[in-house]
């Protein structure tokens, strides 16, 4: 009896976890919907981030329950392999960041990085191809060119290289590596131009609402910081995929105070949106196999 109340406690736990993500998410999406549609941003556009938040909580809700390993795998190569995915659409003044499918123009990137990172974390304790899997995704960003994704997943490669147990020299050069494309990605010409509802939706928030601008930056901070102090209490492998999340997602903002890149959530775009969502529900999903494994 007491072994069921304790499963019953832990998937409460999970699933409590999911609701906050969710709840500081929505509130950094609806905050950026009513700034938008306050600025003359086509409703179809913001009504479209509150559809895509509705859809990537069913894709979360619906990963939670997959216990099988296998999926990690496939999470971990959707990455690289939709960044290569991306050079076979045609480009956008000279940069390959975007997927098309029909209406939809869908940020390789940011959608498949989340669960990617988790799977990374969850995987390469004692192995080296997901370390491969993450350099090659590295290597396409700068190709791309995005030097905000780049730098996201060099600043992860990074981290994990300094705490992983792994192999010394897998270690060694996977720090030198990825610091060199990071610093090589920000020399890379970017010739896009920023959108105010995409890029500089902040700065619209301001000239718009003050007070709602200091809204959506608390709203960003508290779904940035949610999966890393959610997980942890956690054992160790699903504790540092939830801050590894967390730092995917500080990355993404964090990079927009450089140039013009897109701020999640609180701006127009899909993708970080459903990305997000894919990463909290395999992470979810991957913690609850740990545990039931241990």
């Amino acid at each position: 009896m007491g072994d069921r109340h304790g499963v019953r406690a832990a998937l409460a736990h999970r699933y409590a976890l999911i609701a906050i993500f969710g709840a500081f998410s929505l509130c950094a999406v609806i905050i950026g919907a009513y700034i938008c549609a306050r600025n003359g941003v086509p409703s179809a556009l913001w009504l479209r981030n509150l559809a895509a938040w509705g859809v990537g909580a069913l894709f979360a809700f619906g990963l939670s329950f997959v216990r099988r390993r296998e999926m990690l795998h496939v999470a971990l190569w959707a990455m690289p392999l939709a960044l290569l995915a991306t050079f076979l659409s045609p480009p956008q003044e000279g940069v390959h960041r975007w997927i098309d499918a029909g209406p939809l123009h869908i940020n390789a990137a940011m959608l498949t990085m989340p669960a990617s990172v988790v799977a990374f974390a969850m995987l390469a304790r004692d192995r080296v191809l997901p370390w491969g899997a993450l350099f090659a995704s590295l290597l396409l960003l700068v190709l791309q060119p995005d030097a905000s994704q780049a730098t996201t997943l060099a600043a992860i490669l990074v981290v994990a290289s300094v705490i992983s147990p792994a192999r010394r020299l897998l270690r060694m050069g996977t720090f030198a590596g990825a610091s060199l494309l990071a610093v090589v990605a920000w020399f890379q010409r970017d010739p896009l131009q920023p959108v105010p509802e995409v890029e500089d939706v902040i700065e619209l928030a301001f000239a718009t609402a003050p007070m709602l601008a200091v809204a959506a930056l608390v709203a960003l901070a508290l779904t940035v910081i949610g999966p890393g102090l959610a997980a942890r209490s956690q054992p160790l492998t699903p504790r540092v995929a939830g801050w590894a999340l967390s730092l995917c997602f500080l990355g993404w903002i964090a990079t927009t105070l450089f140039g013009a890149y897109p701020v999640p959530w609180v701006g127009i775009g899909l993708s970080p949106i459903i990305g997000a969502w894919l990463g909290i529900g395999l992470h979810v999903g991957s913690a609850a196999a740990t545990e039931s494994d241990a």
